[in-house]
């Protein structure tokens, strides 16, 4: 008998519990910096090295970090169900927990670039510094998704999203889009859950069950409303 397929959409909040932060905690500000400055074509364009320097410091923080219950939790879930993690977080802490399907729409911090192709990537774990070049002889840079770029990756996630048994949204405020409209994928009629402290708007959502907690308690009460769907 095959699993049902859960789709997990993840964000900030899920990371946070594992002390990193996200801008939206800090009215546009990010660790001090504006985003614009550090997170969009123009910013790099006008100062790459500040650019550089940020993800550096970015890079260094997720290698810190550990995985929370809450990864640990939807690692777990494969023992019964096909899970397939959306998220837009660029750590790799899904994968440290042990999920073995992470979909990242917004890139991974220990990856880099070509700046002129999105599609030369390099595994990186040191720090990327100006003057260091693609095989294209173009200026390295995270392999980040900024503001105001495509999302390349985000018609495989709406695909994913199309064949859930299951979609849950834990620990994302549902407002950056494209991500945010992925919930709109998932069938009306399977059952869908929602995590977060503060639940985000969800009124047009059927057979929607909110949980207004964080990621890791809330996990653990998903995995009990899960047991009663198997």
């Amino acid at each position: 008998m095959s699993k049902q397929k859960l789709i997990v959409l993840t964000g900030a909040g899920i990371s946070a519990e594992s002390g990193l932060k996200t801008f939206r905690d800090t009215d546009g500000l990010w660790e001090g910096y504006n985003v614009y400055e550090v997170a969009t074509p123009h910013g790099f364009a006008a100062n790459p090295q500040l650019v550089l320097d940020f993800y550096n410091m970015r890079r260094k923080d997720v290698a810190h970090a550990k995985p929370n219950a809450a990864h640990i939790g939807l690692a777990e879930l494969e023992n019964d169900f096909d899970v397939h993690i959306i998220t837009q977080n660029i750590d790799d802490l899904h994968e440290r927990a042990g999920s073995t399907k992470v979909l990242h729409l917004h890139g991974e911090i220990f990856k880099m670039r070509s700046a002129k192709n999105s599609a030369k990537t390099y595994p990186i774990y040191e720090d990327i510094k100006l003057g260091d070049l693609a095989e294209d002889g173009s200026q390295l840079r995270p392999f980040i998704v900024w503001f105001d770029e495509p999302v390349p990756m985000i018609e495989e996630a709406a695909s994913i999203t199309k064949t859930a048994d299951i979609f849950a949204v834990i620990g994302t405020s549902l407002q950056v889009y494209p991500a945010a409209g992925l919930v709109n994928y998932a069938a009306k009629t399977i059952p869908k859950f929602i995590i977060d402290k503060k639940i985000p708007y969800t009124s047009t959502l059927q057979n929607l069950t909110i949980i207004e907690k964080g990621a890791g308690e809330g996990v653990a009460d998903l995995k009990n409303h899960l047991k009663n769907l198997l």
